[in-house]
């Protein structure tokens, strides 16, 4: 599977290595573009999975560069912008952005919009249910499945193992498990991941030879498929 391409745009190049070199820690596609007219033209050709828009740039600003593109193309946007007032985060809405994001911004921020942004905005492949040798586990119905049974699971412990096993043999890092489940707005210690994993396994312990939650030391975890 291809890595999503991230555009950011923005006249800073300072900022767009540092939002670069973030992205791509995170496994994505990054290209750069410093004015509005080459991002239009790059959005054109090489259709990335979404973009990061600055308002303020010289010659043709965000503002306009979003309702051009929105002419053409339905790319996710989120919009980066100096100001905080009500009427730019409108604006950009209304313009057809997706999100936006104050600057100045925290890095860590910017990755987990970008990924709830793509979640949102991008299909999903499959149905909301993972199975493997008698295990099934339905996000939709928030619903756990042990050799046929179903067990009591709370949200969050559902949520973690469910994104686990939907990308079997991935090893996370409790940070990005917080991004990706507990989304950007939760604080709270890493070890949290700890606690719900510890439970998890307390729930599939001996359920199969065929599959189990891994942890990789020094790292994070993984839902290993032997």
């Amino acid at each position: 599977m291809s890595k999503p391409n991230i555009m950011v745009v923005d006249d800073e190049k300072n900022i767009c290595e540092l939002i670069r070199l973030y992205l791509e820690k995170e496994g994505f596609d990054v290209t750069i573009a410093n004015n509005g007219s080459d991002a239009i033209a790059m959005i054109r050709q090489n259709h990335p999975d979404l973009v990061l828009l600055d308002i303020m740039m010289p010659v043709i600003d965000g503002w306009e560069v979003c309702r051009q593109v929105r002419e053409f193309s339905q790319v996710p946007i989120i919009m980066l912008t100096a100001k905080g007032e009500t009427f730019d985060k409108v604006m950009g809405l209304d313009l057809g952005a997706d999100d936006y994001i104050v600057k100045p911004f925290d890095t860590k921020e910017v990755v987990a919009r970008v990924k709830a942004v793509l979640r949102r905005t991008t299909p999903e492949e499959n149905s909301g249910e993972v199975s493997y040798d008698k295990l099934v586990v339905n996000i939709d119905r928030y619903e756990l499945r042990v050799d046929g049974k179903v067990i009591d699971t709370p949200p969050k412990e559902l949520e973690l193992l469910y994104h686990l096993a939907k990308n079997p043999n991935r090893v996370y890092t409790r940070d990005q498990l917080l991004d990706e489940v507990w989304g950007f707005e939760y604080f709270g210690d890493s070890r949290t991941i700890d606690v719900h994993v510890k439970r998890l396994r307390e729930k599939l312990e001996g359920v199969s030879d065929q599959w189990c939650l891994k942890t990789v030391w020094g790292v994070g975890y993984k839902f290993e498929v032997k």
